[in-house]
């Protein structure tokens, strides 16, 4: 028997209309009035969609007319694919293609790109958001229940082989997601969440759920800025908000020794463990950060580190949440505590695989349990500690950064012969890729950084190429990422 759930944001306007929904800058909604605003772009939707599609694609920024068009889709039941707006038009064209999307609904400001897009979308309607709401609405049919295993999002995240896959998030994922958030950080009648990382990953999106399942307010930020986000946090209008190291590293740095308003009760950090400095600085200035472990296939936090275990605990991802399960596997055994091992996951926000991808949901599911390609272990506590993060993943800026992606980029270039890149640490943005070539004759480092800009999103592109005579591998000829930065 299927199981659904009554529409969420129709029913959080029912249950609470007059309660605040969404606030950016001077403008604040309810949840009646988002809720009405959402059935209108509805209407203004419907009928752009070519035959049976039942997916769209979204390439917006944080802005409200970005969370009309989400809710809007949702009300007629639309698979929502959220394109990142900070990919190169040939990078969102892989991804526009392969998820077969029906509509591209765009914010304005990306109007260049889109119209590199449209040369190779002829088929595909794609509509600015201002030309949307001019449309005439017609009165669609409102969905009036959703069914917990029918998708509601894809987002797409690199592999290990470069190739982007479509993470299916399901409604069901989605729900569970807020209920483990919320048992673990509970919820007070004047809470309210700050969303300044981007809606098209998510660590966003997920604010946008659980402020409709909550019935709590988000302040939206088109963008992260740190003195905002200090004068918000110490008005007392924020308790809780999500933000990765290097945004707590430039708040703290520009409000100094001033403490925040005592309401902010939580700050969930995720994008790698916080540093031991930073949480230093976060204990004597009473910040009460819970670092957090997730991704795009968990639906954002699968594990949290609450702050009286952050020091005690430093370099802990904390336990699973309530509804999930985690587990380090070696080979066919489970770990012991303090054994290496590969991080395996399982849960209701789990994803149930990727968009045409057999392949690879065949390699990353066994039994029920989900491979994340991390490696980690569990100390004599139960607390889970991450070693390597997906299989040499980058995390730059809270930006999932694929050293694979960029391997073919610089392979791509006729003099380099052969490629590696690996993060590397910086104060500011926690690691940045760096890029190690071999090449028969000296290839300029200038040169191929332009070759790399063109064909990447720039928080990509790597921030040194390094030409060397050799690269580090193992005796199967695989390259050592780890070795890489030997080389510097």
């Amino acid at each position: 028997m299927e199981t659904t759930t009554p529409n969420w944001l129709q029913k959080r306007a029912d249950l609470s209309p007059e309660r605040t929904a969404l606030i950016f800058n001077d403008q604040t909604w309810t949840f009646g009035e988002i809720f009405e605003i959402a059935a209108k772009t509805a209407g203004k939707i419907a009928g752009l969609l070519p035959g049976s599609s039942r997916r769209a694609a979204i390439l917006m920024n944080n802005t409200p007319e970005t969370v009309w068009v989400i809710y809007g889709l949702w009300q007629l039941g639309i698979e929502t694919v959220f394109l990142n707006c900070r990919l190169t038009a040939s990078e969102l064209l892989y991804q526009i293609k392969d998820s077969e999307t029906g509509l591209i609904i765009y914010d304005c400001s990306l109007t260049d790109t889109v119209n590199e897009l449209s040369k190779a979308l002829a088929d595909i309607p794609i509509i600015s958001v201002n030309e949307l709401a001019e449309r005439p609405a017609s009165e669609p049919a409102i969905r009036k229940e959703f069914a917990l295993a029918d998708v509601c999002s894809i987002m797409y995240t690199s592999g290990t082989t470069g190739k982007p896959k479509g993470v299916l998030q399901t409604y069901g994922n989605h729900w569970w997601s807020a209920a483990g958030s919320v048992l673990n950080i509970g919820l007070q009648e004047n809470d309210s969440w700050l969303c300044a990382v981007p809606v098209f990953h998510i660590s966003g999106l997920s604010i946008l759920m659980r402020s409709i399942i909550y019935g709590i307010p988000v302040i939206l930020m088109e963008k992260f800025d740190e003195k905002t986000v200090n004068r918000l946090l110490s008005s007392g209008q924020v308790t809780i908000m999500s933000a990765v190291t290097s945004m707590i590293s430039r708040m703290l740095a520009k409000q100094g020794d001033q403490p925040y308003h005592p309401a902010f009760r939580c700050l969930l950090a995720g994008g790698g463990p916080v540093p031991k400095p930073l949480l230093d600085i976060c204990k004597e200035r009473k910040v009460p950060v819970f670092q957090t472990y997730g991704m795009t296939e968990t639906s954002s936090q699968i594990a949290t580190l609450s702050p009286e275990d952050s020091l005690k605990k430093l370099g802990s991802a904390g336990k699973p949440l309530f509804p999930s399960q985690l587990k380090i596997m070696t080979g066919e055994k489970e770990a012991k505590p303090l054994e290496e091992g590969e991080i395996f996951v399982k849960g209701p926000n789990v994803t149930p695989g990727y968009l045409n991808r057999d392949e690879a949901n065949a390699a990353s599911f066994k039994d029920g349990w989900f491979s994340t390609g991390d490696l980690g272990f569990k100390d004599e506590e139960g607390f889970v500690y991450i070693l390597d993060r997906r299989s040499d993943l980058i995390i730059s800026g809270g930006e999932n950064i694929y050293p694979a992606e960029i391997e073919e980029i610089l392979l791509s270039h006729e003099e380099v012969s052969e490629a590696g890149v690996t993060g590397i640490p910086d104060e500011k943005w926690g690691h940045v890729p760096y890029g190690f070539i071999v090449a028969e004759k000296p290839v300029k480092e200038d040169e191929i950084l332009a070759f790399c800009r063109e064909r990447l999103a720039s928080y990509k592109v790597p921030k040194r190429i390094i030409q060397v005579k050799q690269l580090p591998r193992n005796g199967a000829n695989k390259l050592m990422r780890r070795l890489l930065s030997k080389l510097i």
